[in-house]
């Protein structure tokens, strides 16, 4: 059952990709979630950053609570495995509209994702993006009008490492046929190599992918696993998309796998200085012998894992970085944490989106869009950039400020752990 255990161990292409000029400024029909400027962003223009855990439903239907147990942990996104018939038990259109609501009453965006392609063309049992498509047309009735609340993820790991030079072809023709069809929503498209891109395809093709969708509304999802055991690596890959304007989010990834050790503190960190989005892998029910990847204990929220309680309350994890969707009426306070990049310095400037890379001389503000930008935790900052990642001695810096600490030491409690008042003796 898990997703990405057979990708093989590669060096990482560092494949360079010629950009086309403004790929990312295509604007998307102002409809929901939507890509603005190589970001993603909601209807009303707010960039928005997930920070999410997936959950394997077509396998665990039964596990009704899961989306709202993943909620209360501070997740802003809850990434759902579905079927669509081809080799899972199909995901009902019925089915598909009361795991909406539950996003919605959660205050989560959904994004959704057809399971039965991962592999395809190494796995004899996978199915193709155009399958794919087919699905997510048959379920378009309980899609419709829920654009500022669901992310369609057309396809899985799509291909395997079998002739995953198909994959741009392939992943270009299923958004031809969903926007055909009338799907306005945000779509989002996994790499080849079961997820991991080793071979570069996606990073080379992005931006022709991105170009052939009529509404410039595609999301492109990498998935970190045991190719992406360096820092180096990890950082290569993000600033690559990020650099050339094109929408990236980090799709799945964990602490371990049998491919190699993934760099979860790099993705992590990463993501984090660049406002770009990750959802781990995952919240319970993994099999043949990657258990490890579970985040809590036979779906017990009360009973974290190692991997879980790195992922939620560890440096840069979701309880520090995650900010709920200002459709419901969030923005601003992240949900139990900090935002690089996003929100507003005390003194009305934006925070930086790219901390300190946009500060050459250090002085604190930096220049992004056009404008300047307060780094977070910068002598500029006269807030401190409370909430705004993790301080220098690893620990996160609180989100209530000094609120948070009556005894004035700089160390405070939230979310059942210490933190750094931003500013402080404490943050060194």
């Amino acid at each position: 059952m898990a997703t990405a255990g057979m990708a093989f161990a590669a060096a990482l292409g560092l494949l360079g990709s010629l950009v086309g000029p403004s790929v990312g400024e295509a604007q998307a029909a102002p409809t929901g979630i939507r890509v603005s400027d190589g970001r993603v962003v909601e209807a009303n223009g707010d960039e928005f950053v997930m920070r999410g855990i997936n959950h394997a439903y077509t396998w665990y239907p039964e596990q009704t609570t899961a989306i709202a147990d993943i909620a209360a942990k501070g997740a802003n996104t809850v990434r759902v495995v579905l079927g669509s018939g081809d080799r899972w038990t199909k995901t009902s259109a019925s089915q598909v509209s009361g795991l909406i609501g539950q996003c919605k009453a959660n205050k989560v965006i959904c994004v959704l994702e057809v399971h039965d392609t991962t592999g395809y063309g190494e796995d004899g049992a996978a199915t193709t993006l155009d399958k794919a498509a087919d699905y997510w047309i048959s379920v378009k009735s309980a899609l419709e009008g829920q654009e500022d609340y669901v992310v369609v993820n057309i396809g899985n790991e799509p291909y395997g490492n079998t002739n995953a030079s198909a994959w741009t072809g392939a992943t270009k023709s299923a958004i031809s046929k969903l926007r055909s069809a009338g799907l306005n929503h945000a779509l989002m498209v996994d790499a080849p190599n079961w997820g991991q891109d080793w071979s570069g395809t996606m990073r080379a093709n992005a931006a022709s992918v991105f170009a052939s969708d009529p509404d410039r509304n595609t999301i492109f999802s990498i998935h970190m696993y045991g190719v992406y055991d360096t820092a180096a690596e990890v950082q290569d890959y993000l600033n690559h998309f990020v650099n050339n304007g094109l929408p990236i989010v980090v799709g799945e990834f964990g602490d371990a796998h049998s491919d190699g050790n993934p760099d979860e503190g790099a993705i992590m960190a990463t993501a984090q200085s660049l406002g770009v989005g990750y959802i781990g892998w995952s919240w319970s029910g993994n099999g043949s012998g990657v258990e490890y990847l579970d985040m809590a204990n036979g779906f017990d929220p009360n009973s974290l894992t190692s991997w879980g309680n790195r992922f939620i309350n560890g440096a840069n994890g979701i309880a520090a970085t995650s900010e709920t969707a200002s459709i419901y009426g969030g923005g601003g306070e992240p949900g139990g944490g900090g935002d690089t990049g996003n929100g507003t310095a005390p003194n009305g400037y934006p925070y930086c989106v790219n901390g300190s890379s946009s500060d050459p001389d250090g002085d604190g503000w930096g220049w992004e869009n056009s404008q300047s930008c307060v780094i977070p935790g910068g002598s500029a900052d006269s807030g401190g950039g409370a909430g705004d990642g993790t301080a220098p001695n690893g620990y996160p810096y609180c989100v209530n400020g000094s609120s948070s600490d009556p005894d004035g030491d700089g160390w405070g409690w939230e979310n059942s752990q210490s933190c750094v008042v931003a500013g402080s003796g404490a943050d060194s």
